[in-house]
């Protein structure tokens, strides 16, 4: 006699989501609680989709390439950063807790303008490739060939998709607004290594070497912890 397949029940998430709307002066910070079934493979992005397509359309939350690529997605789960879309609910407890990443520009519920604090701290650490001379650059010139040893420890810090999930972990961020966390720090070592960039390690200094740079770093390490690229952040 063939046995009759046991199917299990699939989960009911309890979801809370800190909803706030700070282009509203009379909107009060609060928590609403979801319910929806668990699906296979489920992603918290999917479950966030299905909640704005079947309960409430007007959850805000980013998103983008769906594929831990843009870093659009990264928020507050259960108490941890990290990125909605990389996060299967499966390796959650039925009772999640969401919240915007601390740290940012709040636009609304889960949303938050990462972009704005990294322009500014793109703008403070002049992260492109200085050249003293650019009137004697030959842009129709092949460019010299770099050791494939170097590019690819520069490949491995240029991995970092400013999710800001570093800056939310980060003990020093939370307490001083003008520091600019390992994400800075990340792209100070990259451009350093980049022999195409011609500043000296006192240019550098400048950029990073007080409170507001390399002397803020409490090595608390919650950067690396919590890192979805994980990058060397330690190192």
């Amino acid at each position: 006699m063939d046995r009759i397949p046991v199917v299990e029940a699939r989960r009911i998430l309890h979801i809370q989501i800190v909803r706030a709307n700070p282009q509203d002066p009379e909107s009060i910070p609060r928590m609403q609680r979801f319910e929806l079934e668990e699906a296979d493979s489920m992603t918290l992005f999917i479950a966030l989709q299905e909640i704005r397509q079947t309960q409430d359309p007007s959850l805000q939350f980013d998103f983008v390439c769906r594929a831990g690529i843009c870093g659009s997605c990264g928020m507050i789960i259960n108490g941890r950063p990290a990125l909605a879309c990389r996060t299967l609910t499966r390796d959650l407890p039925t009772s999640i807790t969401l919240a915007p990443l601390p740290a940012f520009e709040l636009i609304g519920d889960l949303s938050v303008n990462t972009g704005k604090w990294m322009r500014g701290m793109s703008e403070r650490l002049e992260t492109w490739v200085h050249r003293q001379k650019l009137e004697q650059v030959d842009i129709d010139s092949l460019e010299q060939p770099m050791e494939p040893g170097l590019a690819d420890k520069i490949y491995e810090l240029e991995r970092c998709i400013e999710c800001g999930c570093c800056v939310a972990a980060c003990g020093t961020a939370r307490m001083h607004d003008d520091f600019v966390g390992a994400v800075g720090l990340n792209q100070i070592a990259r451009f350093r290594l980049d022999p195409r960039d011609e500043r000296t390690d006192a240019h550098y200094y400048e950029l990073v070497g007080d409170d507001s740079g390399v002397f803020g770093c409490m090595t608390l390490l919650g950067c690396e912890d919590t890192c979805p690229k994980n990058l060397p952040l330690a190192a």
